[in-house]
C-alpha cells in the first residue's frame, strides 16, 4: 500500500488541510475522510475522474466530510463513468444525498455515474475492492469508526477521531501504520485523544509506524517542537509527525 497525507489538521486549523490521506493498493484508490480543505489537495495528485474507487468517512462532523459536494461535482464536470463507493457506518447514503443537494440542489440526479454505499458495522469485517475493511467505535462526541484496512496481511489502522478503547486493539493489532489523532500532548478532553494516549495504544497494538494527525493547532504550533522529541525518543515502533503531501509505501 502507498499512503499519501493530503491533510493532517483538525477542523478550525488554518495551517493544515483537514485530516485525510490517500491509500493506493490493489490496483485500486481509496480515500479515507474528504473534510471541506481536502478537495484541493486531492486534485494536485488525482486528476484522472475515475481513478477514484471509494471514500472512507469515519464519521459525519463537516471536517471528515463537507469536502463532498466538490469533490463530486469535479467529478461529475470532469466526465467521471464508473461507479464511486462510500464506505462507512449507517446513515452514509443519506448524508451524501444531504449534502450534495444542500451545496448544489439537483445536481447528484446528473450524475453520469452511480454512488454506491458499503456498511462496515462496528465488530464486523467486510470484503470490498481487495480490501478487508474492519471497524470499531471509539470514543467520541459522535459514532465514530477507526478503521482497520487489510491488504494480503499489511494492515493499516485509521483512527478518525476519538480516543481509543479496548475494541479497537483487534482492528489495529500489528498493523504497519497506525494514523491516529492526538489532539493535545497530554491529559484528555472530551471526544478526543492525547499523544501519550496514542503512544500507549500504539504500544498495546503492536503498531510498527505511528502517524499523529489532527493536533489542536495552537498545541502544535506551540509544543511542535517538543512533540517530534517525545516522538524521536519511542523505541517500540516509529512514532512521527506527519506534514501534507508525505508519502509512505508500507
Amino acid at each position: 500500500m502507498e499512503v499519501t497525507f493530503l491533510g493532517v489538521g483538525e477542523a478550525c486549523d488554518e495551517r493544515y488541510p483537514n485530516t485525510s490521506v490517500l491509500v493506493r493498493g490493489a490496483g485500486r484508490t481509496l480515500l479515507l475522510d474528504c473534510g471541506f480543505s481536502v478537495p484541493g489537495g486531492f486534485f494536485k495528485r488525482v486528476q484522472g475522474a475515475d481513478d477514484l474507487d471509494a471514500i472512507w468517512i469515519s464519521h459525519f462532523h463537516g471536517d471528515h466530510f463537507f469536502g463532498l459536494p466538490q469533490l463530486l461535482l469535479r467529478l461529475f464536470e470532469t466526465g467521471r463513468k464508473k461507479p464511486l463507493y462510500f464506505i462507512g457506518q449507517s446513515g452514509i447514503e443519506d448524508l451524501v444525498f444531504q449534502v450534495m443537494d444542500l451545496a448544489y440542489p439537483s445536481f447528484s440526479r446528473k450524475f453520469g455515474f452511480e454512488l454506491k454505499f458499503l456498511i462496515v458495522d462496528p465488530g464486523q469485517e467486510q470484503r470490498a475492492l481487495g480490501f478487508k475493511w474492519q471497524a470499531a467505535g471509539t470514543r467520541h462526541s459522535q459514532e465514530n469508526l477507526a478503521l482497520g484496512l487489510d491488504l494480503d496481511g499489511c494492515r493499516l489502522y485509521y483512527s478518525g477521531d476519538g480516543r481509543p478503547t479496548s475494541r479497537n486493539v483487534e482492528p489495529a493489532k500489528g498493523c504497519e501504520l497506525m494514523i491516529h489523532e492526538g489532539f493535545l500532548l497530554e491529559g484528555q478532553i472530551h471526544g478526543h485523544g492525547s499523544v501519550q494516549g496514542c503512544l500507549d495504544f500504539a504500544r498495546e497494538a503492536g503498531a510498527k509506524r505511528l502517524a499523529i494527525v489532527h493536533v489542536q493547532r495552537d498545541v502544535r504550533r506551540r509544543e511542535e517542537e517538543r512533540l517530534k522529541r517525545l516522538l524521536e525518543s519511542v523505541s517500540y515502533c516509529r512514532a512521527f509527525l506527519p506534514v501534507p503531501g508525505d508519502v509512505f509505501t508500507i
